[in-house]
């Protein structure tokens, strides 16, 4: 039986970081997912209700990448009240020409936390104005961070504002990421304000009610929402996605189900069977982007499993250069 290799959220942590290397490789995961051959089964989701819970499961195979991951993320959005993170979980690698498990992360929902916030700069690098320098966040959790710092690694921006319901939490977050980032934070009491003032617009919340109004839009902004990836969650009003020049979701049978998408179609913003070109296809040029300097364009995020198994391939890989992790003979 071959070794498994585990390896630790503080391990992970030393060498897989965001930054243009782990953009590429989920640029490279959306590309595989246009080309066509990957095997990528609908999301496993489990709500529990009375706690403010859920637990999704995804995974994909990609033809021509020696391994597959199986990643398990629970998303418990009461945890801060007892002084626990909100999401966590962890990564089992199996090899797809055997199926032996190959690694376990026990990450902590890192890697996916990397993996999400590399999807969207890849959103922005393809989507957004390349001129683009104002930033507005929408929530001040772990992703909010990382959104901010992702879009920094693909735009040039120089001026963000963080808006989140506590607004104690913005101001924490705008004064830690001006300081790492070295650009003009603040916190925003006027979510409208804000986002009128934005040329990118990102979402990272857990709402079920819409956050950013259509009318709030004006020509030449990005928005990615990243946050509705259950049926329940909502951060934008439907009437945005009809305002827009260019809607791209990251798998349009999800947000179908799970994003922005379904709840314009529910709305009937937008009609049943509109054809939408995927972000894998924008980053394999099969599809125009952007096309002016005044489009609305908007990316709908809801994570998907090639995203996972590209980022756990990945870590693997570094780990196996650094020698870090513990082997294990079952």
């Amino acid at each position: 039986m071959p070794a498994i290799k585990i390896l630790s959220e503080t391990q992970l942590r030393q060498f897989v970081r965001l930054n243009m290397d782990t953009v590429d490789c989920v640029e490279n995961a959306f590309k595989a997912l246009a080309d066509g051959g990957v095997v990528m089964p609908p999301i496993l989701s489990m709500a529990i209700e009375d706690v403010n819970g859920e637990v999704d499961v995804k995974t994909a195979y990609v033809p021509g990448v020696e391994s597959f991951a199986i990643k398990v993320s629970p998303g418990f959005f009461d945890n801060p009240k007892l002084g626990l993170p909100s999401t966590s979980g962890l990564m089992v690698l199996f090899s797809a020409r055997t199926g032996m498990v190959e690694a376990l992360f026990l990450d902590n929902g890192y890697l996916t936390d990397i993996r999400t916030a590399a999807a969207g700069a890849v959103a922005a690098k393809h989507l957004a104005a390349g001129t683009a320098s104002k930033a507005c966040i929408v929530g001040a959790g772990t992703q909010a961070k990382l959104q901010l710092q992702a879009l920094c690694l693909v735009r040039p921006i120089t001026e963000a504002t963080v808006w989140a319901r506590d607004f104690d939490k913005a101001r924490t977050m705008a004064e830690e990421m001006g300081q790492l980032l070295g650009i003009a934070v603040s916190p925003a009491a006027d979510l409208a304000e804000a986002v009128g003032r934005a040329d990118v617009i990102v979402t990272t919340t857990p709402s079920a009610e819409p956050l950013i109004k259509a009318d709030w839009l004006r020509p030449g902004q990005h928005i990615t929402a990243m946050g509705s990836d259950q049926e329940h969650k909502n951060e934008l009003d439907p009437a945005c996605l009809a305002r827009a020049d260019l809607y791209v979701p990251d798998r349009k049978s999800q947000t179908e189900l799970l994003g922005e998408l379904h709840h314009a179609l529910a709305g009937g913003v937008v009609s049943s069977g509109t054809k939408f070109a995927e972000l894998g296809d924008i980053a394999a040029c099969k599809s125009p982007g952007r096309k002016t300097a005044e489009d609305i364009t908007i990316a709908d995020l809801t994570g998907t499993g090639v995203q996972d198994t590209a980022i756990a391939t990945y870590a693997r890989r570094l780990a196996d250069a650094a020698g870090a992790g513990t082997q294990i003979n079952t």
